[in-house]
Parts: C-alpha cells; sequence; structure tokens
C-alpha cells in the first residue's frame, strides 16, 4: 500500500520586492509556494542610481525569479483582481490559497524602479538614460529626499564637472522624522560637491519633456528663480500598487492607499490574508523595513504551518536611514548610536556595495 503524499498549504505570494521574496524564499521548504510578479526579475533598486551612472553594475542589481525558489513556482503575471483569498491574474488563472500575502509595494518614477516586465528591456532602457545623462552638461534633480540626494552625490562622483541643481517646494532637504544635524551634515558634502540647492519654493509646474531624456529642460518657480537643464529626473511620488483590491479587501485601505494591517501584518478583518512593505501602514517604506517584515511574516506562517512556536508581533523600527553620496561620501542616522554617522561609514556599510551581495544571497536556488 502506497502512503499518499502530504498536502502541504499553499501560500500565494503577490508580488516579488524585498518583501515578498523574503517571504516565498522562506517558506519554499514547508508550504507550496506561488510567487506572483509581472518582471522577469527582482531589481536591486537600491543600487538603481549606481547603475545608471555606471550600468556595469546593470548584471548584478537584476536577479532572475527563476533562481529564487527550489520547490515553489514563480509565476510571471500580475493580479487583476483579490478579494479576499481569491485572486484573479491577469492571464485569467484564478488562485485561492490557504494563506495570501500583498506584497506588490509601490510604483515610482524610473530609474529608480524599473516598467518594463522584460529584464534586457529594462537594461536597455538604463543604458540609454545614462547615455543622455553623460552628454548633458546642466542636470535638474527634483525632489530632495533620499532619492534626489543619492542621485545627486552618484552624478557628482562619476561626472563631477556636470552643474546638478537640486530643487525642492520644502525649506530644507531630507524630510522625515530625522535630526537636523544629519541634513546639515549632508549639504555641507552636497555643497563641497558643487550640487546647486534650489529649495523653499514651488515649481510653476514641471517640465513638458519626459525625465531621463535628453531634452533641454527650462522652467521657474514661484519666486522667478529659472531652472534650466539638458536633462531631468523626477525624484518624488511613491504610489501604492494597491489597484487590484476589492471588496473586503478594498475597505481595508486607508487614505494613503496603503492596506491597515495589525500587529501580526494580517490585513484587517481577516485573518489569512496578509500585507507587508510599501503597501502596508505597519511602517515607514524602506527596503529594509519591508525585508523585516517578510522576515517576521514567514517565521510566523511557518509556526502556523508546522504548530512549532508562536507569531510574533511586528514592532515598529526606529528612525534609521544612510544616504550614501557616491561610493564615498554621505551620512546617516543609526539607532544605538548618539549623533550621526559620516561618511566613513555610509560608505562602508552602503555606499561602496549598495548591499548587492546581501541581495543576491536568496536567489541561489536551482528549481526542479
Amino acid at each position: 500500500m502506497v502512503e499518499s503524499a502530504v498536502t502541504r498549504p499553499s501560500v500565494v505570494v503577490l508580488g516579488g520586492g524585498y518583501g515578498g521574496h523574503k517571504v516565498a524564499k522562506l517558506l519554499d521548504d514547508v508550504a507550496d509556494v506561488t510567487l506572483v510578479d509581472p518582471s522577469e526579475s527582482f531589481v536591486h533598486n537600491v543600487a538603481s542610481w549606481r547603475a545608471l551612472v555606471e550600468p556595469q553594475w546593470l548584471d548584478q542589481i537584476f536577479l532572475p525569479y527563476s533562481r529564487l525558489l527550489v520547490h515553489g513556482r514563480y509565476l510571471r503575471d500580475r493580479a487583476v483582481e483579490a478579494d479576499g483569498r481569491r485572486v484573479r491574474l491577469a492571464s485569467g488563472r484564478v488562485l485561492e490559497p490557504d494563506y495570501l500575502v500583498l506584497a506588490t509595494g509601490t510604483s515610482y518614477p524610473f530609474p529608480a524602479k524599473m516598467e518594463e516586465p522584460g529584464t534586457e528591456a529594462a537594461k536597455a532602457r538604463v543604458r540609454n538614460a545614462h547615455e543622455a545623462l553623460r552628454g548633458a552638461e546642466r542636470v535638474l534633480l527634483i525632489g530632495a529626499g533620499p532619492a534626489g540626494l543619492e542621485l545627486a552625490g552618484e552624478i557628482k562622483a562619476v561626472f563631477p564637472g556636470k552643474h546638478v541643481t537640486l530643487a525642492d517646494a520644502a525649506p530644507d532637504i531630507l524630510p522625515g522624522p530625522f535630526g537636523q544635524e544629519l541634513r546639515d551634515e549632508l549639504r555641507k558634502q552636497l555643497a563641497a560637491l558643487g550640487v546647486e540647492l534650489k529649495l523653499g519654493s514651488r515649481l510653476r509646474e514641471l517640465p513638458g519633456v519626459a525625465p531621463a531624456t535628453a531634452t533641454p529642460v527650462a522652467i521657474a518657480t514661484e519666486t522667478g528663480d529659472k531652472l534650466t537643464a539638458d536633462i531631468w529626473f523626477r525624484c518624488f511620488g511613491a504610489t501604492p500598487r494597491t489597484e487590484y483590491l476589492g471588496g473586503s479587501l478594498a475597505l481595508a485601505l486607508d487614505g494613503r492607499g496603503q492596506v491597515r494591517v495589525d500587529e501580526y501584518l494580517r490585513v484587517q478583518g481577516h485573518d489569512r490574508v496578509f500585507a507587508i512593505g510599501d503597501i502596508s501602514d505597519a511602517d515607514r517604506d524602506m527596503a529594509a523595513f519591508a525585508g523585516a517584515q517578510g522576515e517576521l511574516l514567514a517565521a510566523n506562517l511557518r509556526a502556523l504551518i508546522t504548530g512549532e512556536g508562536e507569531p510574533a508581533a511586528y514592532e515598529k523600527q526606529p528612525t534609521v536611514i544612510l544616504v550614501p553620496l557616491g561610493p564615498e561620501g554621505g551620512a546617516g542616522q543609526l539607532p544605538g548610536q548618539d549623533g550621526i554617522v559620516g561618511p566613513e561609514t555610509a560608505a562602508e556599510i552602503k555606499g561602496r556595495t549598495m548591499l548587492v551581495e546581501r541581495a543576491a544571497a536568496l536567489f541561489d536556488a536551482h528549481p526542479a
């Protein structure tokens, strides 16, 4: 008599970003895992700006989903409707897993995040943007948050002779729960690099030409300052990818379009639907926080599936940020440390390697 195979609980993860791919990988040995993402590869977008100025980094930041799972499956598809644990994909396929994880993240202007689902097409677009940037003398960056600051540093590290202008309506750089000491240090380094800051006045309008293309730009602020450039980049505007949520899941959305979750990352009103990363209201939008939520959720689901251990609650992370300004510059604010860390620490932890080896560590599987 042949024993029947033990049926493993099914887990569907929508989105293979920093949180989603960790959940899928860490449950691959105990659950029937399906990872759904429209792209061929996970993009380590922490290093996207580095790849823009140095395209040889491109092969390090695109990590194929086909190498992630041994037992589970990756579907190159996207969710168009999800209500409870029933998911309809663009292909028409319907999935009804035991556990559903929403991890579709946010959209963000190119090239910080890629719009092209095909790896080669995405790489080609970055190379084209690199050539456009290389030929420009004056560069305009709109948005003085972490993305704008990092891009300014990357450009100056590789093309020190370019004139870079960083514009924002806010009166200072780096909005958020950070100390003024950090802003002052970053401003000092930007000044030393020759980056021009235009802060405290709104733009009358955004440039009427496509960003990341070699096209002259001429706009003005409401105070009358004229801004001209040969190319511009949009460094603001994250939008949660939650448009596919319907029914009871749509009711869990807050005013920002994020999914309300409890301390166990369960979606409001659902026992077996979870949301992590940028689409959830669990924490601030950072890749590291999404990864931490993915690890915790995977451990909790493992405890539920195996009956071993108890689920743990997610605790919001303390204020932390590292802003590289090129491979050797930057500053940060780390938990447990008084004051800020300077360029040496920023370079050692993040700036030189952009965490590419850590990102690639899970993508070493050879699926059967």
